[in-house]
């Protein structure tokens, strides 16, 4: 068994897939805007992420916009059997780099089309719909409009399966009565736990919970009871939060993103760590 086989795997849509995967956000420049520094670094980071078993790779056509799918498909095209790929809409960028809605069914359907052309396929695996209520987090308000679009997109075969991101429960709720959601993607990580309740109920019907920000995004989780425990572990903070999160729950799925292969090596070592009892109790009291 690979290092991140012993994560366990967990259902996506059609596919089994193996529940330390990869976010490839940090791949774009500074901001998550226009291009790396180092494409050619970027392309291997991507190529080892493949090589070491991840089969589920986080992406978006308005992460640089449109760097991230490019070098994607630059380095993985043809993709790997297996290989899942999962983007998302409902954003879009200015030409400062700001965060704008971008929620009409003509910006819906662009936004497949250009994820479909830049990543070089001719069906998407999984649609996220970001919700863009608020740039800063969940927010109410109806999603029936665009989730229609992107039912309307799958009927077509442009899209396999619909997921939803930067949501609340309540919309997670409505949005399931109208169309088969196969994943939920949140902010949550060992500080920030305000989906507990939700992931516990999407577990029970085995939709998977996908957590953007694992690693506090671009502020590091920062906690003496976390670098206690790494200590003890003789792991560093960030594997000890990875690991908390795949023992949290079954249908969490890690997609740690990171632009340094040395940095990628080490998140996928955090597969094979397991937390003693004693450790997650601790832990546990920090959230």
């Amino acid at each position: 068994m690979s290092t991140i086989e012993r994560a366990g795997t967990w259902q996506l849509g059609d596919r089994i897939v193996n529940r330390f995967g990869y976010g490839a956000m940090q791949l774009a420049g500074p901001g998550v805007f226009g291009p790396p520094r180092d494409p050619d670094a970027a392309r291997a980071v991507l190529r080892a992420a493949v090589e070491n078993g991840v089969n589920h790779i986080d992406t978006s056509d308005f992460y640089g916009p449109h760097v991230t799918n490019r070098l994607i498909r630059d380095a993985l095209h043809p993709y790997r059997d297996g290989l899942r790929l999962v983007t998302k809409i409902g954003a879009r960028r200015d030409g400062q780099g700001a965060w704008l809605p971008a929620f009409s069914r003509a910006e819906l359907i662009g936004a497949v089309h250009d994820n479909l052309r830049n990543l070089g396929l001719e069906a998407l695996d999984v649609v996220n719909l970001r919700s863009m209520f608020s740039v800063e987090g969940p927010a109410e308000g109806s999603l029936d409009e665009p989730l229609a679009v992107l039912a309307e997109l799958r009927e077509k075969g442009l899209v396999r399966h619909i997921g939803l991101s930067n949501v609340t429960p309540t919309q997670v709720r409505d949005a399931r009565r109208s169309v088969p959601i196969v994943c939920v993607q949140n902010h949550y990580n060992l500080v920030h736990r305000h989906d507990d309740a939700l992931i516990d109920e999407l577990a029970r019907d085995g939709i998977a919970y996908v957590p953007f920000f694992p690693l506090g995004g671009f502020s590091p989780l920062q906690s003496a009871t976390l670098s206690a425990v790494a200590a003890r572990l003789a792991a560093t903070p960030m594997q000890v939060a990875l690991a908390w999160l795949l023992q949290r729950a079954p249908n969490i799925l890690v997609i740690p993103g990171t632009s340094s292969p040395a940095h990628l090596r080490e998140n996928l070592a955090a597969a094979a760590l397991e937390l003693p009892d004693e450790a997650v109790a601790q832990l546990d009291r920090i959230g």
